[in-house]
C-alpha cells in the first residue's frame, strides 16, 4: 500500500472515514536553536524572516543555497521538523517521509550544512513548506467562530477567516480534499491539516519534533 489508496475493512470492501489532525513543530520541546542561518541577508535583503512569496505558498527564487551552520554551544541541533521563520526546516528522512506520502502536497529547498569545526558528515536538511491550500471545511457541523468581513472586530485579509484560538471542531468535506494527505486551510491558512495515513508513517519513521492534534479536539 503506497499511502494514496483509499483504506478498507470488511468483506464489503466498506472504506473507513478518515482522521484528520492539526500538524505542526512541537514547540513544547523547544530548546535554543543551534541552527543558524549564516546568509539571510543574501537570501532576502532587507528583511528579518524567511517568508514565502506573497498570495502564494513555496519559495521564492534565492540567489543562494540557505546556510545553516550548527553549533551546539549555541543550542539543540535540529530535529527531523522545526519551525524556522515562515517554513519548517526538515531532515532528508522527513522530506523522504512526506515525498512517500504526499508528493506534490509539499515543496523543498534543498540547504547547505556545516560546523564550527571540520567538516559536516550528517543528513541533508531542507527547507519545507505545505504548498497546497484546500477551501474544504464543512462549516455546518464543525465548530469554531467564524470572521467575517465588515464585522466590528475583523482585522483579517479576504473574506473570512477561521479562529480556532480557546478550541474548535473541525470536520471536512472529504469530496473536497479526495486523495490529498495534507493541506493548508483556504481560510486559515497558517493553519496545516494532515490525514491519518500522513500521521502513521510519520509515527512509523520515529520523526521527531512534529505535533498531531486530533482536528475534532482542538
Amino acid at each position: 500500500m503506497n499511502g494514496n489508496e483509499p483504506r478498507q475493512a470488511g468483506r464489503r470492501g466498506r472504506q473507513l472515514k478518515r482522521r484528520f489532525y492539526e500538524m505542526s513543530f512541537d514547540y513544547q520541546r523547544g530548546g535554543l536553536p543551534g541552527y543558524l542561518l549564516q546568509n539571510r541577508e543574501t537570501l532576502v535583503p532587507g528583511q528579518k524572516v524567511l517568508l514565502a512569496p506573497a498570495g502564494r505558498r513555496g519559495f521564492p527564487t534565492y540567489p543562494v543555497r540557505p546556510h545553516f551552520l550548527l553549533d551546539r554551544k549555541a543550542g539543540r541541533l535540529p530535529r527531523d521538523l522545526e519551525m524556522f521563520n515562515d517554513y519548517w526546516l526538515v531532515s532528508d528522512q522527513t522530506k523522504a517521509v512526506f515525498q512517500a506520502v504526499d508528493h506534490s502536497g509539499f515543496d523543498f529547498f534543498p540547504c547547505d550544512v556545516s560546523l564550527p569545526e571540520g567538516e559536516y558528515q550528517g543528513p541533508a536538511y531542507w527547507l519545507c513548506d505545505v504548498v497546497r491550500i484546500l477551501d474544504a471545511l464543512d462549516e455546518a457541523e464543525s465548530r469554531l467562530k467564524i470572521c467575517r468581513r465588515g464585522e466590528a472586530d475583523y482585522r483579517y485579509i479576504g473574506d473570512k477567516f477561521y479562529e480556532i484560538a480557546g478550541g474548535a471542531r473541525l470536520v471536512f468535506k472529504e469530496d473536497a480534499i479526495g486523495a490529498a494527505r495534507v493541506f493548508r486551510m483556504a481560510y486559515r491558512v497558517p493553519t496545516i491539516i494532515c490525514d491519518d495515513v500522513l500521521k502513521d508513517a510519520c509515527k512509523a519513521a520515529s520523526l521527531k519534533g512534529i505535533k498531531f492534534r486530533d482536528a475534532l479536539e482542538l
